[in-house]
């Protein structure tokens, strides 16, 4: 990301008193709206594989983030947890640095920071009925653990979806209405949905993936199987495959395919090597073959993707 670009966000955070992006390895825009004093509702739209953000009075602190596309991957004393398309998180940092990492190098969301210093201690004082105290919320989700996952649900739909599309014109006060929403929702729910030790895994089983999805790139013109990386890398295929489908959301067999897919758009878009020669180059010695994968995962065959200007899509989600 341009150094510019890093210093405008550093410099809205600042101002915003909550936190803000130091160093991210790709493209990161984010629109930040305080909603109340001490609430803060941002839209993150990230290309990136990692961010880094400094937060501010972290101790009284905390985030509600939903993941609308990719995969979001955060990290807590015991380990990692992570978060596909429609999950919820509510989350406490521990530290005055944070990384956040996004698995698919794609990420759309929105994040609520709630501080409670400065917040609203009970929301009646809107809206008479909601007698939600933001303290209270945080000490329900994040006082024996630094976070809670859920997974997607139809109740936690209908509260972020309508939040990706507001018209401009009643966008302030439509915020106001809906995190009023959130807060009221969430004082219903029962932490022991809560599923962080389904979506936690270890420093070990995420260098697993990551070694794996490395490994695979590397060799992306051979056909390899599961029995061949267990001997490479020395593990059941029982771990190869959990911990792929932890880190990156899809099994292993879709995850080979996929790769090999983005890797012949880009050729697609960005040389004039026939069909045949990146067939080939990816492990297919019949042409129509990989044209039927490659539409199944791209949705176009690789002559109609190639005739379209399009960016290349990240077809994990």
């Amino acid at each position: 990301m341009k150094t510019e670009q890093l210093n405008n966000l550093s410099n809205e955070y600042n101002e915003n008193g909550c936190y803000y992006l130091v160093e991210s390895d790709g493209d990161v825009m984010m629109r930040y709206h305080e909603v109340f004093d001490g609430i803060t509702l941002v839209y993150e739209d990230i290309h990136a594989e990692n961010c880094i953000y400094r937060k501010i009075n972290n101790d009284n602190t905390f985030e509600i983030r939903h993941c609308r596309e990719g995969r979001f991957e955060g990290n807590t004393t015991s380990g990692f947890f992570y978060m596909g398309p429609g999950d919820l998180s509510i989350y406490k940092s521990q530290n005055e640095i944070d990384e956040y990492n996004f698995p698919l190098h794609h990420y759309h969301g929105i994040t609520i920071i709630i501080d409670i210093e400065k917040a609203p201690q009970c929301f009646s004082c809107f809206l008479k009925d909601v007698n939600v105290k933001p303290e209270n919320l945080m000490n329900k989700f994040c006082k024996t653990t630094e976070a809670f996952v859920a997974r997607s649900m139809p109740s936690i739909a209908h509260i972020f979806d309508e939040l990706y599309s507001i018209p401009k014109c009643i966008l302030e006060g439509y915020l106001k209405v809906k995190v009023l929403e959130l807060m009221l929702f969430l004082s219903s729910i029962d932490t022991k949905t809560d599923e962080i030790v389904e979506r936690s895994f270890s420093h070990n089983q995420k260098i697993l993936a990551q070694n794996i999805s490395s490994y695979l790139l590397d060799h992306i013109d051979c056909k390899i199987t599961l029995e061949q990386l267990t001997d490479i890398f020395h593990v059941s295929g029982t771990q190869i495959k959990s911990s792929i489908k932890a880190v990156y959301g899809v099994s292993l067999h879709n995850m080979i395919r996929i790769q090999k897919m983005q890797s012949a758009a880009r050729l697609l878009q960005e040389t004039d090597l026939t069909i045949l020669e990146i067939a080939g180059r990816h492990g297919y010695d019949n042409a129509s073959k990989f044209a039927s994968v490659f539409k199944s995962y791209m949705g176009l065959t690789p002559k109609e993707y190639r005739n379209k200007p399009t960016k290349i899509e990240n077809v994990y989600t």
